[in-house]
């Protein structure tokens, strides 16, 4: 399986003594959660992963209770470090309060539990990354991938990267242009306003109600 650069950079990161959150944030279908799984396989650690789709927005709880699932897991394992993984952390309303206070505690305890959180809204991470954790996280940003990368994985050339771009989840299908079109509109366009832009601010103006509903978004 393909290994984008980022990989060695976390791997890097979670090697050394504890002291940052790794966000892992960008776009959606870049690879982000695959990256993360390739980390758990090469790294000799134990970890809890979890995502926060689908969990009610408003449950803040639910950080709380997967962080004491961690801690437990911890010490059953007997080791001195602990990953835990959460997916899609922007959906939880307030997460970054939550995060703060759960960090800031394991960090007087000195539990060894490192953290690495993944989020496909760039607005929402950085709003919560500056108010609440500012001095705890590094950032790790995924792009779309580089015409090499799309080389080296797929086969590009640079007209066809040209035209289809960087979107390693639909590289199987540009032979079917339509099929293409239909998946990055369903699974990126959509997908992206339905769950990103709409969590940003509540959408007042009628005339672009329309739309949205127009194209099936809301």
């Amino acid at each position: 399986m393909f290994q984008r650069a980022h990989l060695q950079t976390l791997i890097k990161r979670l090697e050394e003594p504890r002291r940052f959150i790794q966000v892992v944030l960008g776009p959606r279908q870049v690879g982000k959660s695959t990256m993360v799984q390739q980390m758990l396989t090469k790294m000799n650690l134990p970890f809890h992963s979890v995502s926060a789709d689908g969990v009610m927005a408003s449950n803040a709880v639910w950080l709380t209770e997967q962080w004491e699932v961690a801690r437990v897991k911890k010490q059953a394992s007997g080791t001195n470090e602990f990953l835990l993984v959460i997916d899609e952390i922007q959906k939880i309303k307030n997460w970054s309060e939550t995060v703060k206070a759960l960090w800031d505690l394991d960090t007087q305890k000195n539990t060894g539990i490192k953290l690495v959180l993944l989020g496909s809204s760039k607005l929402i991470l950085q709003e919560g990354l500056t108010e609440s954790l500012a001095g705890r996280f590094e950032k790790i940003f995924m792009g779309h991938w580089s015409l090499q990368e799309m080389e080296t994985a797929f086969g590009y050339d640079a007209a066809t990267y040209a035209w289809f771009g960087g979107y390693p989840g639909a590289a199987t299908m540009i032979q079917d242009e339509a099929r293409w079109k239909q998946y990055i509109k369903d699974a990126l366009i959509e997908t992206s306003i339905l769950k990103d832009v709409l969590m940003l601010s509540r959408i007042e103006k009628p005339t672009l109600k329309v739309i949205l509903l127009h194209y099936r978004i809301i």
